[in-house]
Parts: structure tokens; C-alpha cells; sequence
């Protein structure tokens, strides 16, 4: 038992070492592990110009951080890809509606 007690201990020590940049980071590399574009292929996140956006949106609607994907892209100004199943076209479209 009193191990249990140290190792919290420990835990709440390193939880509080850590930056809140670092906090977020650990956050957002979560939701990133759980994305399901980070089992396939990357390339089809980021066609060509001009080339098929479907299979990777089809993916996106699959996926349970969606939401999370698209707000980190609406939050970095993402330039390039699919993100929570819109291109940069749609999300700035997307970006001046709710702006």
C-alpha cells in the first residue's frame, strides 16, 4: 500500500514538472495516436493538386477524433491536407463563417 502511495506521489511530482506547452503536447500527441489516418497511408492526407480528396475524408468519417483533428488544424492554420475531413479549402471557408 505504501508503495501505491509513492508511486501517486511520483506521478504528481512529474505532472507538475511539466510545462503547460508540455501538457498540451502530450494531449494532442493522444488524440493523434487514436486518429485512424495514422494507420494508413499519409499520402492520401495529402494528395496532389488536383488529386482525390474521397478516400481520405472517407477515413475521416470513420475516425473518433475527427472533431480534435479538425480543431488542431483550425487552431495551427494548417496549409496542406485533409484534416478532420476537410481540405484547406473547406476549412477556410469554414474559418470565415465562424469568424
Amino acid at each position: 500500500m505504501e508503495d501505491m502511495a509513492n508511486g501517486a506521489n511520483l506521478r504528481g511530482t512529474a505532472a507538475a514538472a511539466l510545462s503547460l506547452d508540455e501538457l498540451f503536447g502530450a494531449v494532442e500527441q493522444e488524440w493523434q495516436d487514436q486518429a485512424l489516418c495514422a494507420q494508413t497511408d499519409p499520402e492520401a492526407f495529402f494528395p496532389e493538386k488536383g488529386g482525390s480528396t474521397r478516400e481520405a475524408k472517407r477515413i475521416c468519417q470513420a475516425c473518433s477524433v475527427r472533431d480534435e483533428c479538425l480543431e488542431y488544424a483550425l487552431e495551427h492554420d494548417e496549409r496542406f491536407g485533409i484534416w478532420g475531413g476537410l481540405s484547406d479549402r473547406e476549412r477556410r471557408r469554414l474559418k470565415r463563417r465562424l469568424g
